[in-house]
């Protein structure tokens, strides 16, 4: 039996979320400047979103960009600039084959101006497609992301918009960049850090965490499909016991 002959259609992830780690030491190994290894990482991306489409993921979140990453090498930022407007372009053909719709979350604002009206472009001309929405972290940071709906959680409530009795999970999700989607299932990272890094800190805390050693220009369809595989093995009891689940 086939790897993705193994997975179970049934359970697979209602939102699977992607750190892609990586890129910059896989172009060091190869005696290659970084961005040769995120101008392959996009590769990977298309593979993965193709694959998560075919296998019927509905919802995919990959972090492409942290607010963190402004801080890097400027030659570097520029770089990863241009070819996000240049993925965006090439990729509108293939979401629209494959009904995928794309959205953003993030600080978009600080984009530069041709990134971010590329952007905006490929998520109005994808808005209507049903199959998955494929949704990007750009300029993102999950802590000034929960900032940011204390903030306007404290506005309504001192407007009487809303009730401080009434603030509760469902409040706070109302008031995230992922308002739209459901609480993330499976979050994998890959190049063998066991770090979080400040992505989606409210949406994971019942996700099911995969690492693995792969960096991602690396990552293949079966790798895809192992973390699958090692996430329907396991036993999700959400503060439950296994007796209550089962």
């Amino acid at each position: 039996m086939s790897l993705v002959e193994k997975i179970q259609k049934d359970f697979l992830p209602k939102h699977l979320a992607i750190i892609m780690d990586g890129n910059g030491r896989w172009a060091k190994q190869k005696g290659k400047l970084r961005v040769f290894g995120h101008e392959n990482g996009t590769k990977s991306v298309r593979r993965i979103v193709e694959t998560s489409a075919e296998l019927g993921i509905k919802n995919l979140t990959l972090y492409a960009f942290s607010t963190e990453n402004w801080n890097r090498p400027r030659l570097e930022v520029e770089a990863l600039m241009r070819l996000l407007v240049s993925s965006l372009r090439k990729e509108l053909k293939i979401l629209l084959k494959n009904n995928i719709k794309l959205q953003a979350i993030g600080s978009l604002d600080t984009l530069p101006k041709k990134a971010k009206k590329e952007l905006f472009e490929v998520i109005e001309k994808t808005k209507d497609n049903t199959h998955m929405t494929l949704t990007l972290a750009l300029s993102y940071g999950s802590r000034e992301e929960l900032k940011n709906a204390v903030k306007e959680i404290c506005e309504k409530v001192k407007n009487n918009i809303i009730s401080l009795e009434s603030i509760d999970e469902s409040i706070i999700n109302q008031h995230l960049y992922t308002q739209n989607l459901p609480d993330v299932d499976l979050l994998i990272r890959t190049s063998g850090e066991h770090r979080i890094s400040n992505f989606l800190l409210w949406q994971i805390a019942y996700a099911e965490l995969y690492f693995t050693d792969v960096l991602w220009p690396d990552f293949s369809k079966e790798d895809l499909y192992e973390a699958l595989i090692n996430y329907q093995n396991r036993e999700r009891r959400f503060g439950k016991t296994s007796e209550q689940i089962n």
